[in-house]
């Protein structure tokens, strides 16, 4: 059995981005049933970033996954098993949740040396980052996962990217103050790519299942 570990970063069960990787999901499963997805949301877990406690650094007994103890150990565990890996996070004022960030330090840290400063993840696999967000194509301050985008990048392989444009933020306008916003034009904007947007990260999963399947 082959295993996809999905990373969900957002705050909301059934929004976009958790709407985004569910799709990433079953177009895995589709493949082939010898394709394991396991999803986890980091909002249901009680954890925090890196605690600089330098055990994953100890002489003789270095170690490419974290060591500190607590509910995010044996996702970290998994991942280090896993056959492909995918991270998922609206971005919020240009950047990933502070939930895929504290998990982003605790996954990379102990892949980087400070012998000769390389970056060692326990094994190669494919990886795919899924970003979605307010802002356009055309205007948006997203930086992504930023610096440890080339972490992931050197240790995993380069990832594939997947962005979702534009998205509601509420399902009622009418509820909130969101005055800067036309309703109208969000609707019409979802109501041409939402569907596309799914369909990308359904066939992204075929892809890395397929890979996977491939290797």
């Amino acid at each position: 059995m082959k295993r996809i570990v999905i990373i969900d970063g957002g705050p909301r069960v059934n929004f976009n981005t958790a709407s985004m990787l569910q799709k990433f999901a079953e177009g895995a499963c589709s493949v082939s049933s010898e394709i394991d997805v396991n999803m986890v949301r980091l909002y249901s877990l009680a954890y925090k970033g890196c605690w600089s406690c330098m055990v994953c650094k100890l002489k003789d007994k270095a170690s490419n996954v974290c060591k500190f103890k607590d509910a995010l150990t044996p996702v970290l565990e998994d991942i280090a098993e896993a056959d492909g890996l995918v991270l998922g996070s609206p971005i919020y004022f240009g950047d990933v949740t502070g939930q895929m960030r504290a998990f982003l330090e605790r996954l990379a840290f102990p892949w980087l040396s400070y012998n000769d400063y390389s970056l060692t993840a326990p094994k190669k696999i494919p990886v795919v980052l899924v970003e979605t967000m307010n802002g356009t194509p055309e205007r948006n301050n997203s930086q992504g996962y930023g610096s440890m985008e080339y972490c992931i990048a050197t240790a995993l392989g380069e990832p594939e990217r997947l962005v979702a444009y534009n998205t509601y933020q509420v399902k009622n306008y009418d509820r909130f103050e969101l005055a800067g916003f036309s309703e109208e034009a969000k609707r019409k904007y979802r109501d041409e790519h939402w569907e596309a947007d799914l369909q990308r990260a359904f066939d992204a999963g075929k892809r890395m299942a397929e890979r996977i399947l491939a290797q």
